[in-house]
């Protein structure tokens, strides 16, 4: 096979692994540059170029957008399956996910677990906001906030209410949900590759921290998943329509809740901390599914 990562650092430990994985494999993959892609949109003739060349012959695709890049990252990505490239996760899927309250809508119209979560444009609403979401303390979450930025834990109603309305002046777009105490500052990460859980590990925040991400200090563990969890896992994936995902959950008293299904997940701390070869199972999955034109969407949506 001939696949394209789309990826903006080759030295990151996610797109190195996946790279090895391939030409272990006897496959050749090559990293594109997202942003150094040019698309030719004429009709019937979905070109990309990229330093000049135009790209041909790829059998697979791997996207791997930064959050900076969605916007023209889903267009390139468009342009790939347009072209009958097949896509390891398809732009549809992939956007979303990226969209915080979509993904929060699509997961509450299949039945997942979510902390209870407010969305309202008018600041007048706020102390409705605060009341359906139960009450400090809350979490209020930016809409394009990544790798936990954007995050805030207020502790009392008043520091809500501030933040939620200094938020809402600036006319920035923000979630209110409740914060899940007993995770204790801890979060799961299960890792689904082709509709099952392959690996999951435990996060946990550095001390005074009720972020959990690998990116601000803190440290991974090997889990052990319960039914639910697992199951939860496989639906949010499903849900979102990707077929590789790392489902964020907590365990909460009332059964895991989902806080973010990432469509790009980071692979290092979780191979790492399960010793699981995940990229060669992702490799796999192209190698059982790669076939031009069997993108679902076609790149509309």
């Amino acid at each position: 096979m001939k696949i394209a990562m789309m990826a903006r650092n080759p030295d990151l430990y996610s797109h190195k692994r996946l790279k090895e994985a391939a030409e272990q494999r006897g496959h050749t993959l090559d990293i594109i540059n997202t942003l150094r892609c040019t698309i030719n949109i004429a009709s019937r003739k979905p070109y990309i170029y990229y330093n000049g060349e135009r790209l041909k012959g790829y059998d697979a695709v791997i996207p791997r957008i930064g959050a900076s890049v969605t916007f023209y990252g889903l267009a390139v990505l468009r342009q790939f399956e347009m072209d009958g490239v097949y896509p390891l996760n398809e732009s549809v899927a992939i956007g979303r996910s990226r969209d915080k309250l979509r993904s929060t809508q699509i997961l509450a119209r299949e039945g997942i677990g979510l902390p209870v979560t407010t969305f309202a444009h008018d600041p007048k609403q706020t102390e409705a906001v605060l009341k359906m979401a139960g009450g400090a303390p809350l979490v209020i979450k930016l809409l394009e906030g990544t790798q936990g930025l954007g995050v805030v834990l207020a502790d009392t109603d008043r520091s809500a209410k501030s933040v939620i309305e200094a938020f809402r002046s600036a006319n920035v777009n923000i979630l209110v949900q409740e914060f899940i105490k007993e995770a204790g500052g801890s979060d799961i990460r299960a890792l689904v590759v082709g509709g099952r859980v392959v690996a999951a590990m435990k996060r946990s925040g550095a001390e005074g921290e009720f972020r959990s991400n690998l990116h601000r200090g803190g440290n991974a563990q090997t889990i052990k998943l319960s039914p639910e969890e697992r199951s939860t896992a496989v639906r949010s994936a499903k849900a979102m329509g990707l077929n590789v995902c790392g489902v964020d959950m907590l365990r909460s008293d009332h059964g895991p809740v989902v806080m973010e299904v990432n469509s790009s997940p980071g692979l290092e701390g979780v191979e790492k901390a399960t010793g699981i070869d995940i990229t060669g199972k992702i490799i796999e999955l192209l190698e059982k599914n790669a076939k031009r034109n069997k993108t679902k969407t076609r790149g509309k949506g």
